[in-house]
Formats: structure tokens, sequence, C-alpha cells
């Protein structure tokens, strides 16, 4: 019994957050979502290139729907996010979004998006890794992810960590000029992929 407990408050400490992460030299703090961070990240989804907010459901540089994340994820705490600093600054970030009360409980939909200048350090995959844990923290047995077809880089990064696709919709979503776009869905077991978290970097 003095062993399990052992293991699962080295666990806890592993998964504890906020965290620091090394990417490629780069030292980056990931913390959970908090209530001061409002206008920090809406100036980082600002600053974003639209094309790379279609990763999100909704657009996230609206202060309206950054307000309402917020809500969601600090106040009711029913969508488990991240932010990831460098140097002080923002430099991604991460949303798990899931509905207890729909036909889909053990289904969740995994958003993760990094900084042009952050790109290329591996962060983010410390971020698709750190939304496995919270995933399997909340009982998840599904993730999937979506982002267009022409998004290459993070298609074949989700693909690299298990991510496999299920499906293609035609003109999904629509960017800020009216341009359709096609959208890829990708999927994981969750439960599988638990097994393999220690070769991931994020213990067992």
């Amino acid at each position: 019994m003095k062993k399990a407990t052992a293991t699962k408050k080295k666990d806890d400490a592993a998964h504890s957050y906020p965290r620091i992460v090394d990417c490629n030299g780069t030292e980056v703090h990931i913390d959970l979502l908090r209530a001061g961070d409002e206008d920090e990240l809406l100036a980082f989804a600002q600053s974003l290139p639209e094309h790379d907010l279609l990763f999100m459901s909704r657009d996230i540089g609206q202060p309206r729907v950054m307000k309402a994340w917020m809500r969601e994820s600090v106040e009711l705490r029913r969508m488990p996010s991240l932010v990831a600093r460098a140097n002080g600054k923002v430099v991604g970030c991460t949303a798990l979004m899931h509905d207890d009360h729909s036909w889909s409980p053990h289904v969740g939909e995994l958003r993760a998006v990094v900084s042009a200048d952050a790109r290329g350090l591996g962060l983010g995959r410390h971020l698709i890794q750190e939304g496995f844990v919270q995933a399997l923290a909340v009982g998840l047995e599904k993730l999937v992810a979506q982002m267009t077809t022409d998004q290459r880089g993070a298609i074949a990064l989700f693909e690299s960590m298990g991510f496999r696709p299920e499906a293609l919709l035609s003109g999904h979503v629509r960017d800020r000029s009216g341009r359709k776009h096609d959208i890829v869905v990708l999927s994981h077991d969750v439960a599988a992929a638990q097994g393999r978290m220690a070769v991931m970097g994020v213990g067992e």
C-alpha cells in the first residue's frame, strides 16, 4: 500500500502545473489557464495569422469569444485549458472540449495552437502530450483533432503521435473573408496511449 501511495504522489507531482519543459534549449512554462490571463491570451490570439485560428471551433481573436472561453475554462471548469509562455510571453495554448451530457461523454476534442516564432521547438508535441494527460484525468477514452487540409505540418505532427484520419469535411469552416476550407478530422484512442506515456516523456 505504501508503494502505491508513493507512486501516486510521484505521478501527481509529474503532472502538476505550472511546469517547465525544455523545447530545444528554450525554457517554456506551461500552466493552467487562469483568471488573470484573459488580456494576454487575447493579444496572443489577435497576433496569430487568421488561418491558424481555424484550429479552434470559434474565433478566439474576438473579445466576446475569449470571455466565453475564460468562463468555460476558469469559472465553470468545463474546458481544461493550458497556456505556454517563453520569456514571459504567451507562445501557445490548448483547450480540451468535452460534454458530459452529450451522447459522446467519452470523447474530447483537443485544440492546440503555437505562435510562428515558437514552431520547430517541439512545443506543439509537448502541448499535445499534456492534452493526453488532461484527457485521462477526466476519464476520456477518445480524442479528436481537426484542422484544415492544407495545414500539413500540424497534420504530420498529430499523425506522428498516433492520430489517424477519420473524416474529411468539405467546406466545413469559413474564414473572415467568406472563403470555405475543407477540414480533416483525426482521432486517437486515449486509453491505448496511456501505456505509451512514459515514452512520450510525461510519466506513467
